[in-house]
């Protein structure tokens, strides 16, 4: 492990640069991400060492469980302002529909080819199967991309992250070789306690802090936003101490129902929580990248560049064709284009991390896998994402104009 002293200063340094360069970040094929993650895998264990993290020490650990926090949190509040839209038929049916067939395509390629088991490979095929528009923001944010596409990429992004959560934490704690493992019991331990503990205190949450005036003061955007960072953190705690919950379930749920009953502490919480989801992002991505070496990255060899290969081009495409499949809200060009904007990004890396510090037999060769996945659509869709958005806005326009 790098001593305390030097990996600040390595943070720091690389936030510091990251805000020099970050507007031709923007205008490359790179995003700062992107650029965060490089950045570790040259100064980690791959490269110059002077990151050295040890993948299961409580340091990297805490990191994750922090980062699964306030990632799943940010995205369980913005489900109502997403809801509360009109068009939610997409994004349902593809998280309904694609998201398994995804991991479900990804977990037979992944036995093909390698020799994991089942288990592992239906694990690989749950890292995979969540997507994230953070590493192609303009498909999200140009104003010229159908909203309808927005839309539905948007809102898929941010709920099948915890939609993915149920499935890595089972394929994970079945593979722990410590753990005797039970179906039933996870379903109704981890799953069902963790959504019941997360609404009970989404709900008191949402009812304990006034709306107007608190102790003779007038409740500030800043108290709500602090506040709701505490819910998350609580909502995570309670569900581990007692009753031995999910805790990260727990987390999920609580924004949403939060989110649902409290829209005030959502808009203050997004408004002003933006730097700090920011700054864990970017530990997790100069962390994830640091732990990154050829040999974890290449140690299926092939079969794991062509498993990573398969997720975007075969398994992601394949499921939301299927998914969509007689919808008339969209074209084949618009199936098309959401069907290879479906990057791999936070959630994949923050459960990979989640993966590489349990006691799974495989988990160093499951991280690599999935890691190897994340390094080429970074690529990919970094390269194509300014242009993609182009193309489908100049269609959209010109079929507007007939």
């Amino acid at each position: 492990m790098p001593s305390p002293d030097a990996a600040l200063t390595v943070l720091g340094l690389l936030l510091i640069g990251g805000a020099l360069v970050s507007g031709l970040a923007r205008r490359s094929f790179l995003s700062l991400t992107a650029l965060f993650v490089l950045a570790g895998f040259a100064l980690g264990n791959g490269g110059l060492e002077v990151l050295d993290f040890d993948p299961r020490s409580g340091f990297v650990t805490v990191l994750a469980v922090v980062a699964l926090i306030v990632i799943l949190f940010r995205d369980g509040l913005e489900v109502e302002a997403e809801m509360l839209q009109t068009a939610w038929h997409l994004p349902l049916r593809k998280l309904v529909l694609a998201m398994p067939i995804t991991g479900a395509l990804i977990a037979c390629a992944t036995k093909g080819v390698t020799d994991l088991t089942w288990t592992e490979s239906f694990l690989v095929g749950a890292l995979l199967s969540p997507t994230d528009p953070v590493l192609s923001s303009s498909v999200v944010t140009n104003p010229r991309v159908p909203r309808l596409i927005r839309h539905s990429l948007n809102l898929e992004s941010g709920l099948n992250d915890g939609l993915a959560l149920p499935a890595v934490l089972a394929f994970t704690a079945a593979l722990e070789a410590d753990n005797d493992f039970v179906w039933w019991r996870f379903v109704f331990q981890d799953v069902t306690l963790g959504f019941v503990t997360g609404g009970v205190v989404g709900f008191l949450a949402a009812r304990l802090l006034p709306r107007g005036r608190a102790l003779g003061a007038d409740v500030s955007p800043h108290q709500k936003a602090l506040y709701a960072l505490g819910v998350a953190f609580a909502a995570y705690g309670v569900a581990v101490l007692e009753p031995q919950a999910n805790g990260f379930i727990s987390v999920f749920v609580a924004a949403i129902v939060l989110g649902i009953l409290r829209p005030d502490i959502r808009e203050c919480f997004e408004r002003r929580s933006e730097d700090v989801i920011e700054l864990v992002k970017l530990g997790v991505f100069v962390v994830f990248g640091a732990l990154l070496t050829t040999d974890i990255l290449f140690a299926d060899g092939w079969a794991a560049v062509g498993i990573a290969v398969f997720a975007l081009v075969v398994a992601r495409p394949v499921a939301v064709f299927v998914a969509l499949a007689g919808t008339r809200q969209v074209r084949v060009d618009g199936k098309a284009f959401m069907s290879w904007f479906g990057p791999k990004g936070v959630a994949t890396m923050t459960y990979a991390l989640f993966v590489l510090t349990s006691d799974a037999s495989e988990a160093e060769r499951i991280f690599g896998i999935a890691a190897l996945a994340v390094m080429l659509s970074v690529v990919a869709h970094g390269i194509t994402d300014q242009p993609g958005a182009e193309w489908i806005a100049r269609r959209a326009e010109a079929r507007s104009a007939a």
